[in-house]
């Protein structure tokens, strides 16, 4: 079984669509939203949700009515204004440190775990797909991660998949991270612009730490030129590979209007394309030897 994990420095890079587009040419694979903070890979996969499940972490304060004496004390000392004058606790505010829990006289005040959000088992066209979504303001994002990833790890071992394409999150925080950890392979995705070219070369950085086998698209490739081969030259100096250019092209935002995958909608070129940096996905998941991270 071979796991990538397609990233980006930066969101709006065209990393969903790729992905997409990589389960519908993949063959008995299992797909992961691992963007738990602003999932919408389901946008294009139209998935049908099997199970339902909580995703709990953390804590929240309650307080009892029947047993607080409105000493006070909780509203004055918790520094994150989270108790109101009339003993009501906001959730959006409070952190769950306990310390209001510490310091009641009366014992009135209990940290009940906290639901951050929900994660699915669902159905597609192109397999098993495991998705998330974090509530708003919930923090947690890379144990949710870490969550999806381990049950579509058991749902491959179930179906015999011989591949899990994960939808990692932008940028290079925490739940990056949480998709990254152990996979074979990486996917970075970025686009021919001043920003595009400082946020890959941080994702590099990281794939290099983790020593994860990692890819290059340039999306958009052809609105700058320029910024595109001073990508290929940058990524010559490093242990990434370069796998492919997708151009740019009105058809790829009218598939995702219409929530299709653009392999499956976009013309010939454009798909050609996609088609291509799938093959040299899968050469670069199974070729050995002449990579420093081997």
């Amino acid at each position: 079984m071979k796991q990538i994990t397609i990233i980006s420095g930066k969101g709006g890079t065209g990393k969903t669509m790729l992905t997409a587009s990589f389960a519908v040419l993949a063959e008995k694979c299992v797909i992961a939203d691992c963007d738990v903070d602003a999932a919408n890979l389901h946008l294009l996969l139209k998935p049908v949700i099997k199970k339902k499940y909580e995703f709990k972490a953390g804590y929240k304060a309650k307080i009892d009515k029947t047993k607080c004496t409105e000493c006070f004390k909780c509203v004055k000392l918790c520094r994150f204004n989270a108790i109101s004058k009339d003993y009501m606790v906001d959730e959006v505010y409070c952190e769950g440190c306990g310390l209001c829990a510490q310091i009641c006289p009366a014992e009135a005040v209990v940290m009940e775990e906290n639901k951050a959000g929900e994660w699915f088992i669902s159905d597609t066209k192109y397999g098993s797909f495991i998705h998330a979504k974090l509530g708003i303001a919930q923090d947690n994002s890379g144990k949710l991660v870490t969550k999806v990833r381990q049950v579509a790890h058991e749902i491959a071992l179930q179906n015999k998949s011989e591949i899990i394409i994960i939808d990692g999150p932008p940028g290079i925080g925490c739940p990056v991270m949480a998709s990254l950890t152990g996979v074979d392979f990486a996917v970075a995705v970025t686009e021919p612009t001043v920003s595009g070219i400082h946020d890959l070369k941080r994702v590099i950085d990281v794939t290099s730490h983790f020593k994860i086998r990692t890819g290059i698209v340039i999306n958009k490739s052809d609105i700058n030129s320029q910024k595109t081969e001073e990508i290929e030259g940058f990524v010559k100096k490093t242990d990434a590979i370069m796998l492919g250019r997708v151009s740019f092209s009105p058809t790829v935002n009218d598939a995702i209007v219409k929530g299709i995958p653009p392999v499956l909608y976009c013309d010939k070129k454009i798909t050609g394309e996609i088609k291509y940096i799938w093959k040299e996905v899968m050469k670069g998941i199974m070729t050995k030897g002449g990579r420093k991270y081997e």
